[in-house]
């Protein structure tokens, strides 16, 4: 059965509960919550998961590879075995704009293999970036995460249902949430475009009546096709998104 995860930014705990639970309590589509660690906030990812467990015991947090020596990274894992955190999502991470915090040379690749060995149990998703390199390097890149251990992947945010079709011929079998991401300014397209250099297609327009029309074609194509979805509703209401996708 298609399972679909949600994103939530831990900005602080009062209103991550709050999200989570309104989510619970309003969408039973939602399998699972996906957290971002993003340093900006206060709560570390894998707090923040651990906080809202007895509500999603599918929370899923972001570990950013660079973050962590592999000589001394007892402490994350023996959070995560004693919260009973079934699940993570490694990613390599970007440095801190203002260095703030030490930084390491681990790779996703490397991290990845660290915690299976440490935790063989624990379900270790990988990223894929789409925009990253050309679709062949993409690729190989995702097999030697598969080699390092991981058990899954999730996507950077599609905008072409055409790119989805390619991307997923070849990752058949695997178990792959699909990203889908509102972008409803033509400030936010251009950051897309530039920074992350994604595509969007001549019909797309920045609007939510696109994007949620959007999302429910990609539920309905990974429903039929054996994929996973993830929603990335980013500063945006998730009350707004998630009830014209599935009202």
């Amino acid at each position: 059965m298609s399972k679909i995860l949600l994103e939530v930014v831990p900005r602080d705990t009062e209103t991550l509960l709050y999200e989570v639970n309104y989510v619970k309590n309003t969408f039973s589509q939602i399998s699972g919550i996906n957290i971002p660690d993003l340093l900006r906030f206060e709560t570390r990812s894998w707090f923040a998961a651990a906080s809202i467990q007895n509500i999603f015991p599918n929370a899923i947090p972001h570990l950013r590879a660079i973050d962590f020596h592999l000589d001394h990274c007892d402490h994350i894992i023996e959070f995560l075995q004693k919260n009973n955190i079934p699940s993570v999502l490694v990613i390599k991470g970007d440095p801190p704009t203002d260095m703030s915090q030490k930084v390491y040379t681990t790779t996703s690749i490397k991290l990845i293999k660290k915690l299976k060995k440490e935790m063989s149990s624990l379900k270790v998703y990988a990223a894929i970036d789409q925009y990253r390199s050309g679709i062949k390097d993409e690729f190989d890149y995702i097999e030697m995460k598969i080699d390092a251990g991981a058990d899954g992947f999730l996507t950077q945010p599609f905008f072409d249902l055409r790119l989805i079709q390619i991307f997923t011929e070849k990752l058949q079998g695997m178990e792959v949430y699909i990203g889908i991401s509102p972008v409803i300014t033509e400030k936010s397209q251009s950051y897309w475009e530039s920074r992350n250099r994604a595509y969007f297609p001549k019909d797309f327009k920045p609007n939510m009546d696109w994007n949620v029309k959007f999302a429910k074609e990609v539920i309905q194509y990974c429903s039929k096709n054996d994929l996973n979805t993830y929603l990335m509703p980013i500063r945006l209401s998730l009350e707004t998104y998630l009830s014209g996708i599935f009202k």
